[in-house]
């Protein structure tokens, strides 16, 4: 976290360990006023790859398994880089921000990303950088935080999902979501200011609000307990939009390609609800009431505390369990946890059967 930042972020109440802001103080609170109000949150828990160079949208197309040539610096896109078996080793939101490509995520897969990424670099002309400090980014969720946030740059904001709207000081992207929600990035000092004007009518929370809304919104995150773990049809990346199936080839992209078109796929990721105290982990297994194997029936894509209590989590299951029969945590006598309908539709696969 940029030191300048993390100062104003402290002096506005923030309470902070390393890059991520934990709460403003209230931490109860925070998750109530999500449900109805506007909340803004400091993104700075995710990291930030840039990749600039002639042969950067070359290279990164080559690369990952959505179309990067459809990333303009108005279009934006989730998208993954998977393993030579089709497994994601990261899911990121891609930015073009003047002439450099963004990945946004996880900073605790940064590193490794990068690594991975520079393997395959040989005589290309791009440039990978950890550019996490260089731009402070924040997110903006709420009823009415279009109108709010169009007030507060005195401008048009964009309407649609993963569209992009930049202003001589901001870059501001539309997120998929139930309610309206942005990210915006920008330096220092315009972005101090926009935090100030925002403040005004939009509750500042921790990330663990942010994470909720990510969850809500089915959207997938790998993580050091999750890599390599599924092919992107199982985290519902392709009804996300973040899967391009006629781009050509890039790591992994027969296994990904004939899941779709074989009918193949045996698990996707689901959204659901469980009561319990003891907060499982990501990538804790879910059981299926009725299967004959002890090692679980799926795993836990992300999970945060419910408003309401409990916890909301994504797990990737068993599509024929988790549509017939009750799904559990810890083991088969575990909490049940109650599957909830997610803000889009899966795509048909047709006749499914084995992995």
């Amino acid at each position: 976290m940029k030191e300048q930042w993390q100062e104003f972020l402290t002096d506005n109440g923030a309470i902070i360990d390393g890059n991520t802001v934990l709460h403003f103080g209230n931490p109860e609170q925070e998750r109530r006023v999500v449900l109805n109000g506007n909340v803004m949150v400091d993104l700075s828990h995710l990291g930030l790859i840039a990749a600039y160079g002639k042969d950067s949208q070359s290279f990164l197309q080559n690369q990952f398994c959505n179309d990067v040539r459809a990333i303009t610096p108005t279009v934006s896109h989730l998208s993954g880089h998977c393993s030579p078996k089709g497994r994601l080793l990261s899911v990121f939101r891609l930015v073009q921000r003047g002439e450099t490509y963004y990945l946004e995520l996880p900073y605790e897969i940064l590193e490794d990303t990068l690594k991975k990424l520079r393997m395959y670099i040989l005589r290309s002309q791009v440039t990978l950088e950890d550019n996490s400090d260089a731009l402070v980014r924040m997110g903006l969720n709420g009823p009415t935080a279009d109108k709010l946030l169009q007030e507060a740059i005195g401008g048009d904001v964009p309407q649609a999902a993963n569209d992009v709207t930049q202003t001589a000081d901001l870059t501001i992207i539309r997120i998929a979501a139930p309610s309206p929600r942005f990210e915006i990035w920008g330096e220092l000092e315009p972005m101090q200011q926009l935090w100030g004007r925002l403040n005004v009518h939009a509750a500042p929370v921790g990330v663990d609000i942010w994470e909720w809304l990510e969850i809500q919104s089915g959207v997938p995150v790998v993580t050091k307990a999750t890599v390599d773990a599924f092919v992107p049809q199982m985290l519902n990346l392709e009804s996300l939009g973040g899967v391009s199936f006629s781009k050509g080839c890039y790591p992994g992209q027969e296994v990904v390609a004939r899941m779709r078109y074989l009918g193949k796929l045996k698990r996707r990721m689901y959204l659901g609800h469980v009561d319990c105290d003891l907060a499982p982990q990501i990538g804790d297994s879910v059981y299926a009431a009725g299967a004959d194997s002890a090692q679980g029936t799926g795993k836990i894509v992300r999970i945060q505390p419910a408003p309401d209590g409990g916890f909301d989590l994504l797990a990737v299951i068993v599509i024929e369990s988790a549509d017939h029969e009750p799904i559990h945590l810890q083991d088969q006598n575990g909490p049940v946890l109650q599957i909830k309908p997610l803000p889009y539709a899966f795509e048909s696969y047709g006749k499914v059967s084995g992995d």
